[in-house]
């Protein structure tokens, strides 16, 4: 093993760690966000987001993902994924490359939590995160990253603004549906409701910590420790930070101030937007 190859390993493990952090930016804006009596749901949501992706992801997901070149669906690896013939494999060694792989399936996973967040039973939603990250994910992510039908047209998302946000984003537009809105959204003749957040600190503090971690998702999906960190650094803060102020001029134009939570959020989109083309 060469200074170079030592060099990719340690940038992958720390990118996944980052990425890992993510769920505490996550379970931060959540329960920011939302009322103070829903914040132990919502962070024992988060929390078996991860845990049942980890495990789910392991012994299924990754080789419906990776287990070979079919153009819908991985067919090898099952319940030992070290066993797939992967370049990566070799590049980085089995465990780095899964674990980096299984935080961003946890992600994926924890995008939803936001949008069922105060409206949802517990163990329904248990049943739901588990089939993102054992089916759901995995497959669509093959069709992206394992050579799968949309890598053979040449589609690119480098880091994920489909393979995982958008995934994740229309999985919680049907869990929402499913769902309902939140209770006390709407009045009696149908107007909606604001429902202010109860700790916008907190909410703020979650969006820094994603922000931050956001480095580590694009960074390291270069699996590399290469000359291009920088660049996709610089892109993927510009569009952050262009799409916070966006979201600030637009509701200072409309509400006649700014809107923190819309702020906030703006500069989430930013991130989301920025992370398929960010090399």
């Amino acid at each position: 093993m060469d200074v170079q190859q030592l060099l990719n390993i340690v940038w992958t493990c720390i990118a996944a760690f980052l990425v890992f952090f993510m769920q505490a930016g996550f379970a931060m804006v959540e329960t920011g966000f939302t009322r103070a009596k829903n914040s132990s749901n919502i962070i024992m949501k988060n929390l078996m987001d991860f845990v049942l992706g980890t495990l789910c992801f392991f012994v299924i997901g990754f080789a419906l993902m990776f287990g070979g070149s079919n153009p819908i669906v991985g067919t090898t690896g099952f319940f030992d994924p070290t066993s797939i013939d992967l370049q990566q494999f070799k590049d980085l060694t089995p465990g780095v490359f899964m674990i980096f792989q299984t935080v961003f399936c946890a992600t994926a996973a924890t995008i939803v939590s936001g949008a069922m967040a105060e409206r949802t039973k517990f163990s329904s939603y248990l049943i739901y995160s588990a089939l993102i990250s054992l089916i759901i994910y995995p497959i669509t992510g093959h069709w992206i990253w394992g050579g799968g039908w949309l890598a053979e047209l040449g589609f690119h998302d480098f880091a994920g603004s489909t393979a995982v946000h958008s995934v994740g984003g229309w999985l919680a537009l049907v869990g929402a549906a499913t769902v309902g809105p939140r209770i006390g959204k709407y009045k009696a003749d149908g107007t909606p409701r604001a429902i202010p957040a109860h700790n916008i600190a907190l909410g703020a503090l979650g969006v820094f910590i994603l922000w931050f971690c956001w480095f580590g998702f694009n960074c390291g999906s270069t699996t590399a420790a290469t000359d291009t960190l920088g660049s996709i650094a610089m892109t993927t803060n510009l569009a952050a930070a262009a799409s916070t102020l966006v979201a600030l001029v637009i509701t200072w134009m409309r509400y006649g101030k700014p809107d923190v939570s819309m702020t906030l959020n703006g500069s989430l989109a930013g991130l989301v937007g920025i992370t398929a083309g960010c090399d």
